[in-house]
């Protein structure tokens, strides 16, 4: 049983900020962290490995800083780590990475079951991991909270309106992973981050997945971003004080100045 995980380094969204000028994400300063939906993907692809025996490979597209990432991902339990570094791949929209990223898989020789994160917090898109699946033409279940696999069949618990869904595909098959509220990320153990570092971690160039420049960075991308900005700050609410009869009244009243009643 082969699993691929897909993670993503991203700025911490905690501490982003936007250029007034550019409109662009200030990134300077800002630390970063693996993408919180795949550290969630990655806890549920150990369950599976703890299950079946399974290898894990770690699989992200970045720049050379992103091997931290892939180095928490091996201390926290994955076998193998691939980063997919290059210029070519500067610029790519959710297609283009995507694209890259199912080169990629093929090139690693077999798989059974990818997992990846819902989507990444510094763009919310939740495109990749479906863009994966239509490339590598396999069945993709998402937005699941659980996974498990029986024989050839994984089964994910999808989130929907007003509850779950149990769904089952055959492998090999793609699923995106949600987030739980109250999950809270586990981080290597001494031990683990040691070993970390013995483990094997590559990287990969565009040429050495066979992919067409064409469909890489910004030449690949039908996707443009104009621009980035945050939403206007909400004025300050009003407090009013007084008894309920009191309180009814000034509700009416500015009702009535809103004009929403006569």
């Amino acid at each position: 049983m082969n699993i691929i995980v897909c993670i993503k380094q991203v700025p911490d969204s905690t501490r982003v900020k936007v250029d007034p000028k550019t409109s662009t994400l200030v990134r300077a300063g800002v630390p970063s962290i693996l993408n919180p939906y795949d550290h969630f993907a990655l806890s549920q692809a150990l369950k599976i490995k703890a299950k079946t025996g399974a290898n894990i490979t770690a699989l992200s597209m970045g720049p050379q800083q992103a091997v931290s990432v892939i180095r928490l991902a091996l201390g926290l339990g994955a076998d193998k780590g691939i980063l997919l570094s290059d210029r070519a791949f500067a610029g790519s929209d959710t297609w283009a990475t995507s694209y890259a990223l199912a080169a990629a898989i093929r090139k690693t020789g077999g798989f059974d079951l990818i997992m990846c994160g819902q989507m990444a917090i510094d763009g919310d898109t939740a495109q990749t991991g479906p863009g994966i699946a239509y490339h590598l033409d396999i069945p993709q279940i998402t937005f699941c909270d659980s996974a498990d696999i029986e024989g050839r069949v994984v089964r994910a618990g999808k989130i929907i309106d007003g509850g779950h869904q149990l769904m089952e595909a055959d492998l090999p098959a793609l699923i995106t992973m949600t987030m739980p509220f109250d999950y809270a990320p586990a981080y290597p153990s001494l031990m683990g981050a040691f070993k970390a570092q013995q483990k094997p971690l590559e990287v990969w160039t565009a040429a050495q997945i066979g992919a067409d420049p064409k469909k890489l960075g910004l030449e690949g991308s039908p996707t443009r971003v104009d621009r980035i900005f945050p939403p206007p700050a909400r004025p300050k609410g009003q407090i009013f004080s007084g008894s309920a009869g009191e309180l009814a009244d000034t509700l009416i009243e500015i009702l009535k100045k809103e004009g929403v009643i006569k």
